[in-house]
C-alpha cells in the first residue's frame, strides 16, 4: 500500500510538472520561426505553406488521428472560445491521467471497481468543466462590454469615420474580450476578407445572442442602406434592456440554482466525510448487491432532479 501510494503521487507530480513546464503554442511557433531564420538558404527554393492549419496535438501521429475526429474539432472550438492555450491532445491526456489516478485510488480505498471507474470518469470531466466555466465567464463579460463598443462605433460613425475605421477603434479602445475579437475582424478585413465574411466569422467565434443581433443589424443595413449610427443606437438600447431583464431573472432564480448545487453536492460531501471517519461506514452500499443497486438508482434520481431544477430556472429571454 505505501509503495502504491508513492507511485501514484510520483505519477501525479511528474504529470503536473510536465504539463506546467510544457511550452505554449505561441512559444513553439516562435521557436520554429527563429529556426527558419537561422537556417541557411541553400539549394532550390521551396514553396512555403502559408495556409493556417489547426494543430490538435504536438505529437504528429496523435494530431493526424485527432484531425479525423469531428469531436476533436468541437473540443478545439471550446478551447478557443474559453481563450485557453491548451491543445486538444493536452486536454485529453490530462483527463486520461486524472481518470487513471482517481480510479486507482478509489479502487484501493473502496474495494469496488465499478464505483472506482465511475468516480474516475466523473473526475476526468474536470478539465472540460473548467473550460466550459471559463468560456461562460468570457462570453458573459463580452455581453456586458458589448453595449459600450456599440456606443463607440456609433460616435465614430457620426464623426465621419468609415465602418472599418470604427471597428478598428473598438479593437484599440475597448477592453478584452470585445477589443480582441473586433481587432481580429479588422485584421481579417484588412487582409482582403469581405466585411460580411469577417462579421459572420465573429458571430461564429462568439456565440452571444446580443452579438448575433448586432451582426444581423449591420448586415441588413449594409444590404438595404440607411443610417448605421441610428441602427447601432437602437441595437444598443435593445441589448441594454435585455441585459437588465436578464439581471433581474438571475436575481429571481438565484435561490433555485443554489438549491440545485447544494442538493447535488451534499450527498457526495457527506459520503466522503463519513468514509474518512469510518472506512466501514459505506460497507453495505459498496459490498452488498442491493446497496450497489441503491447507489445507482440514487445517482440516477439525483441527475434527474438536478436536470429538472436547471430546466425550471433556465428562462429564455
Amino acid at each position: 500500500m505505501p509503495i502504491l501510494l508513492f507511485l501514484v503521487l510520483l505519477s501525479v507530480t511528474f504529470g503536473v510538472v510536465m504539463f506546467m513546464t510544457k511550452p505554449t503554442r505561441e512559444e513553439n511557433d516562435l521557436e520554429k520561426r527563429l529556426a527558419k531564420i537561422d537556417r541557411p538558404t541553400a539549394g532550390a527554393a521551396t514553396n512555403a505553406d502559408i495556409l493556417k492549419r489547426e494543430v490538435f496535438s504536438e505529437v504528429p501521429l496523435f494530431n493526424a488521428i485527432l484531425q479525423r475526429i469531428k469531436l476533436a474539432a468541437d473540443v478545439n472550438v471550446l478551447i478557443k472560445q474559453a481563450n485557453s492555450n491548451w491543445t486538444v491532445g493536452r486536454l485529453l491526456l490530462g483527463s486520461l491521467l486524472i481518470f487513471a489516478v482517481v480510479a486507482l485510488v478509489a479502487s484501493v480505498w473502496l474495494h469496488s471497481v465499478p464505483i472506482a471507474l465511475l468516480l474516475g470518469l466523473a473526475a476526468s470531466t474536470g478539465p472540460f468543466i473548467f473550460l466550459v466555466a471559463k468560456r461562460k465567464a468570457r462570453l458573459h463579460r463580452f455581453a456586458v462590454i458589448l453595449p459600450e463598443a456599440i456606443d463607440l462605433m456609433a460616435r465614430a460613425l457620426r464623426a465621419g469615420h468609415a465602418v472599418t475605421a470604427a471597428i478598428e477603434m473598438v479593437g484599440r479602445e475597448i477592453q478584452d474580450p470585445v477589443g480582441t475579437e473586433f481587432r481580429r475582424v479588422f485584421e481579417e478585413q484588412n487582409f482582403g476578407l469581405p466585411l460580411r465574411e469577417a462579421l459572420l466569422n465573429l458571430a461564429a467565434r462568439v456565440p452571444v445572442p446580443d452579438l448575433q443581433f448586432l451582426v444581423t443589424a449591420m448586415l441588413v443595413q449594409k444590404e438595404t442602406g440607411g443610417n448605421l449610427a441610428e441602427v447601432l443606437d437602437k441595437a444598443g438600447t435593445v441589448i441594454r434592456e435585455r441585459s437588465r431583464l436578464l439581471g433581474q431573472l438571475r436575481i429571481y432564480t438565484a435561490q433555485g440554482k443554489m438549491t440545485g448545487w447544494i442538493l447535488g453536492f451534499l450527498p457526495f460531501i457527506v459520503f466522503a466525510i463519513m468514509s474518512l471517519l469510518d472506512r466501514n461506514y459505506a460497507h453495505a452500499l459498496i459490498e452488498d448487491p442491493m446497496g450497489r443497486k441503491a447507489v445507482y438508482i440514487g445517482l440516477g434520481l439525483m441527475i434527474a432532479g438536478v436536470w429538472s431544477i436547471r430546466k425550471i430556472v433556465d428562462i429564455k429571454v
